[in-house]
């Protein structure tokens, strides 16, 4: 069987790597951008490093800032009104996967036409989207960098998986010193996130041995580095360290897609608007236990990876003991322990669970489930 494996066509990363933005946006023939960000990044005057950049550089902007936590159909519509009305030739997505998915949103409906909910699923467009230059400012997504795309379609209340190659950024930007304000809730959510790419990537049945690297080393950063950030948010190398885990996680994911944890997570943030990260990481464990009678050897990596003793793994299952690191990583770093703390209910399992097998990140999970057994998972999980 062949694969395909896919990235963006630059990634600046590193310490004070935005700056080179300003030349490379100009060696492009690009000439104004729409900003697409969310309030808060404003209001803190984050989003003025970047506006700094580009009038110091004379590239015209316009911001769009209405992006939503789980941005919206309604966020692609308004911010392709606002880059059509402003004469826009490319897009800059700043912060996390929300602007970031938001932006792929605009840029790919700009450049194809038609409405955003026509490409759920893989790869429905048929032209590149407009430009997109996604800069990052948190640790865990890697939407600044992959070819999915996920926007809530408030009318179904349903996060829609948009699978596409001509998503992916033009251009990533990885700069540790952009994250250094993240709050410590939002630094451990986008943590476990990304984790949780890499362990799914990782058992994905369609793994390679380039998302196999990937995945592994990113685990192995995320489980030495994910602590410190959370509780010194101004470590600027343990920001580092986390911003090429989740990198890689999305190096990761990007080609060996993802599994049940975001097939589910997805129903949770889009039925009850909750945030992607805190579901993924509930959710994890409990994936994990229903993988472990296919993934046995996987999982022993996984478990060293995040530091158990090697010797440990004779005596004790494997899976067992990833889940218990997964489990002790997440209650250290102040992660809720189930999803009934966020506020799901029982009566509304059929209907996740339902929607969870349409999610295109199940295709690839290594064991198919039926909907009984994803019911269970979400019970285990309250």
């Amino acid at each position: 069987m062949s694969y395909v494996f896919f990235m963006p066509t630059i990634s600046y990363m590193g310490k004070g790597s935005v700056k080179g933005l300003g030349s490379e946006i100009h060696s492009r023939g690009l000439k104004k951008a729409l900003i697409v960000t969310d309030h808060v990044l404003v209001k803190i005057g984050l989003v003025k490093s970047l506006t700094n950049l580009l009038d110091e550089n004379g590239i015209g902007y316009v911001i769009y800032d209405e992006t939503k936590p789980n941005p919206t159909v309604t966020n692609v519509n308004h911010g392709l009104k606002a880059l059509r009305d402003n004469h826009c030739d490319f897009v800059i997505s700043f912060g996390g996967g929300s602007p970031h998915d938001a932006a792929k949103g605009i840029a790919l409906v700009a450049a194809n036409g038609g409405d955003i909910k026509d490409y759920e699923g893989v790869d429905k467009s048929k032209h590149p989207q407009l430009p997109l230059i996604a800069i990052n400012t948190t640790a865990g997504t890697a939407s600044e960098m992959t070819r999915f795309c996920i926007i809530t379609d408030e009318d179904r209340h349903v996060k829609m998986a948009i699978v596409d190659k001509n998503v992916t950024p033009i251009i990533a930007v990885n700069d540790p010193e952009l994250m250094l304000d993240m709050p410590k809730s939002l630094t451990a959510a986008t943590g476990m996130d990304a984790l949780t790419h890499a362990v799914e990537a990782y058992v994905s049945t369609i793994a390679t041995p380039v998302t196999d690297a990937c995945a592994e080393k990113a685990i192995e950063l995320i489980a030495k580095n994910l602590r410190t950030a959370v509780e010194n948010g101004q470590d600027i190398e343990a920001r580092d360290n986390m911003a090429y885990a989740e990198y890689l996680a999305g190096m990761a994911f990007n080609s060996a897609s993802l599994g049940y944890v975001h097939a589910m997570a997805h129903q949770l943030g889009g039925f009850y608007d909750l945030p992607h990260g805190v579901c993924n990481a509930i959710l994890l464990p409990h994936v994990v236990r229903y993988n472990a009678s296919v993934s046995e050897e996987r999982l022993k990596k996984v478990a060293v990876l995040m530091g158990v003793n090697p010797h440990d793994i004779k005596d004790k299952n494997s899976a067992d003991l990833a889940i218990e690191a997964i489990m002790k990583l997440s209650k250290d770093i102040g992660i809720p322990s189930g999803i009934k703390e966020l506020g799901a209910k029982e009566e509304d399992f059929v209907t996740l669970a339902t929607n969870a097998l349409k999610d295109a990140c199940g295709l690839t999970n290594p064991k198919q489930a039926t909907l009984d057994e994803i019911i269970e998972i979400y019970r285990n999980a309250m």
